[in-house]
């Protein structure tokens, strides 16, 4: 037994040299591909330098789980050379006793540091923040300012952007780049080689989405977190991408019927698995029912006109399909900030016309659809097919009008309660439109087959 174990140590520590010669990025995609007891047993071999690269990465799936699997010290060891926003990512995720018996391995000034990012909700500008930034006084010089990055470089999360604080009062003055910094004379003012206008800021409890659109707008590396004029922290552009692939994820996720996954699809249990998805399933399997609920008040005419049932598919996703492109087009509309509440009118207005041109298409190739299955013999839709074929055009043009607009108001009422409008589901427009597309269909019909098959 001590001898097999003895050959699963050196064929973890030949693969952790292995690892340990790879691009991070390569290292990180093969530790998530191990179970978790190897992926430990590997961590625990590689260098101690590279052991903080790879829990720098965001892309290491359960590194709060591995972090909490190290020995203590050597995990508050991991938690204070790491990045101080990765490291609070890390501790959030972890449950007690294991988050305070990590936090109590760190130094004090790290631990209210940790602590006071922690304080802040989930999402937030400070909750995603970095401390680690180059500050320097207002009364320094371009050479001295030089020579501190040259210093600090190693412990900063990125020396692109440099932030000038009044040397008595801290208050965010100014803001420069490191290109505009190397440009300027050593013995020149670090104000001087500064833009001459305050730098774009954020308050802590700016949301994920707006520091998206900040950093995009304003073509930034880093963004100041700032609260009444004192630099707190800053959040840097790779943090960015993160939230915004988790942030598309969940919406993602919300618009296919279903609740967001909180971790990667393999790597979901069954059981959760199941939890996730059934909840909407039954929700949108209980709406449904309202399909057949409005099919049984049209018994009558189904009886009459056995034909129109052959249509009843060919009716209901049309609807659907037509409802679902109007919400994603506002959904997306609405997370770029393209659109906002103010505007439902003009999206109304633009999605009511192009809901009866698109119904008018589908309605001609519906009824050229029956007029050639007629002419060429394939069915007999019986001596009216031709008011059928009208019923039929005439459904389409209301059906994909109706989806269209009531697609493209979902999400503003969504939004407008205080829920996610990507919620506005695929499978929850598309059942909305079947029971009323089935109710458009049938009182089309009983005018245009009135006195003949009804």
């Amino acid at each position: 037994m001590n001898e097999f174990a003895s050959v699963l140590d050196d064929e973890a520590v030949a693969v952790a040299r292995v690892l340990a010669n790879d691009h991070v990025a390569d290292v990180v995609e093969a530790l998530n591909r191990e179970p978790r007891e190897a992926a430990i047993e590997l961590l625990c071999a590689v260098p101690f330098e590279r052991l903080v690269e790879i829990f720098d990465q965001p892309e290491l799936e359960s590194a709060p789980e591995l972090a909490a699997a190290l020995p203590r010290a050597k995990a508050g060891k991991l938690l204070t050379a790491m990045s101080v926003d990765r490291a609070a990512d890390i501790l959030r995720e972890l449950d007690e006793p294991a988050r305070s018996e990590l936090l109590g391995a760190l130094a004090p000034p790290l631990r209210a540091t940790l602590l006071s990012i922690l304080g802040y909700p989930e999402g937030s500008a400070a909750s995603i923040m970095t401390t680690e930034f180059v500050s320097v006084p207002s009364d320094w010089t371009v050479g001295r300012t030089l020579d501190y990055i040259r210093k600090v470089e190693r412990t900063r999360e990125t020396v692109y952007a440099i932030y000038i604080t009044d040397k008595d009062t801290q208050l965010l003055l100014r803001a420069t780049g490191l290109r505009r910094l190397i440009t300027g004379e050593p013995q020149d003012s670090i104000l001087s080689v500064a833009l001459d206008r305050m730098p774009v800021t954020v308050t802590p409890l700016t949301d994920r989405e707006t520091l998206a659109q900040t950093i995009s707008k304003y073509d930034l590396l880093a963004l100041p977190v700032v609260d009444h004029g004192k630099i707190l922290g800053i959040v840097t552009i790779d943090d960015i991408i993160d939230t915004i692939v988790e942030e598309t994820t969940e919406d993602v996720h919300r618009f296919g019927g279903m609740e967001a996954l909180d971790e990667p699809y393999m790597k979901m249990g069954f059981l959760a698995m199941i939890q996730k998805r059934a909840g909407w399933l039954c929700a949108l399997f209980l709406s449904e029912m309202l399909t057949a609920n409005a099919m049984q008040s049209y018994e009558g005419e189904l009886e009459k006109a056995i034909v129109l049932t052959l249509f009843i598919p060919l009716i209901m996703s049309s609807g659907g399909n037509s409802g679902s492109q109007a919400t994603s087009l506002v959904i997306r509309a609405l997370a770029l900030r393209e659109i906002g509440l103010r505007d439902w009118w003009r999206v109304a207005l633009r999605e009511l016309p192009t809901g009866l041109v698109l119904g008018s298409i589908l309605g001609i190739v519906g009824i050229c659809r029956i007029a050639l299955w007629q002419y060429f013999g394939f069915y007999d839709y019986g001596p009216h097919w031709m008011l059928i074929a009208a019923t039929v055009g005439a459904a389409l043009v209301g059906i994909v009008t109706f989806g269209s607009l009531s697609g493209s108001m979902l999400p503003f009422a969504l939004k407008r309660i205080g829920f996610d409008p990507a919620s506005a589901s695929a499978p929850f427009v598309a059942t909305l439109v079947d029971v009323t597309g089935l109710v458009i269909y049938f009182s089309v019909a009983l005018v245009i087959l009135r006195g003949t098959l009804l």
